[in-house]
């Protein structure tokens, strides 16, 4: 779960959030396409976007989050929540993770709105009766995706889905981590985040195997994708039915569930300098990691 920042990375964001200079307004792609189905797998690398999908009269609706979380995902989701009812809204995540402090941050305001979480991609298709909204399962849902996944009330995993952990390491040094160097200071800000994530995973209601799980896993080797079992053993999964999450209004059942390829990312959470620390409920937004998609170069430190 590595989150370093590289060149590559601020260039695809000052592009304009754009994912290989194309980008959808939202996470609504259409069934079928190949090449949107692409860009969907590139928004999940480019910071967290918010999209209200509507799908009346079927269902009530949900929250399409995709992207990593960066130090703004949390002012950019109020401003997206400002006006909207939102208390109890189901957020529907394709996300290869982000900073873990922001991450614990958003996560938490999730808990306080009574959100549930799954995971999987929206999908618009139009129809002679119109446009319909539906899910596709083949979604991911890597490193500090994870506990957001957690802050949900309920949780339900589709099958098709992959939710993938790994370790907290020094952002700039992730790439060649055997190799790096280590010092005091960097032992104790490892640590420090480590306990801040571990206070999060309990509030949550999540389980020590899964802090277990994820920092068993270096960031030299790919990211551990959890079991069915291990979702259970972990507590990220609290039910099995999709209506739970996603209801109808008419009473026929969950919203269909639709298929879509994805292709697999493999993104790292590490940790990195900063100067805040976390309070009891709400973490200041802070420097502690950044994201990027790896590209075999050399990392740079994050800013401070």
């Amino acid at each position: 779960m590595r989150f370093v920042r590289s060149p590559e990375f601020r260039v695809w964001v000052l592009i304009g959030a754009a994912a290989l200079g194309i980008v959808l307004p939202g996470v609504v792609v259409t069934l079928g396409s190949s090449a949107r189905a692409g860009v969907t797998l590139e928004e999940r690398k480019l910071p967290m976007r918010f999209t209200w999908v509507a799908c009346r009269p079927d269902c009530r609706g949900w929250v399409s989050a995709i992207g990593i979380v960066t130090a703004d995902s949390l002012k950019d989701f109020d401003e997206f929540a400002r006006g909207r009812q939102l208390g109890g809204a189901t957020i529907v995540l394709d996300s290869s993770g982000g900073s873990v402090n922001d991450s614990i941050a958003l996560g938490r305001r999730w808990r306080n709105l009574g959100a549930m979480t799954t995971v999987g991609i929206s999908v618009e298709t139009h129809t002679a009766q119109g446009n319909r909204a539906d899910v596709a399962p083949e979604a991911y849902c890597e490193s500090m995706c994870v506990f957001l996944l957690l802050s949900g009330k309920t949780r339900y995993v589709p099958e098709a889905a992959r939710v993938r952990v790994h370790q907290i390491w020094m952002g700039d040094r992730a790439d060649d981590a055997k190799a790096a160097s280590y010092s005091a200071q960097d032992l104790m800000i490892v640590e420090r985040d480590i306990g801040r994530l571990a206070k999060y995973t309990f509030d949550m209601g999540g389980a020590g195997d899964l802090l277990s799980l994820s920092l068993s896993v270096p960031p030299w080797e790919d990211l551990h994708e959890l079991t069915r079992d291990e979702l259970r053993l972990t507590n990220l999964v609290t039910t099995d039915a999709v209506a739970e999450v996603l209801p109808r209004n008419d009473g026929a059942g969950p919203t269909p569930v639709a298929a879509l390829q994805a292709k697999p990312v493999q993104d790292r959470f590490v940790s990195s300098p900063a100067d805040t620390d976390a309070i009891a409920q709400t973490v200041k937004s802070t420097k502690t990691a950044e994201a990027m998609v790896p590209t075999g170069g050399v990392a740079t430190a994050p800013a401070k």
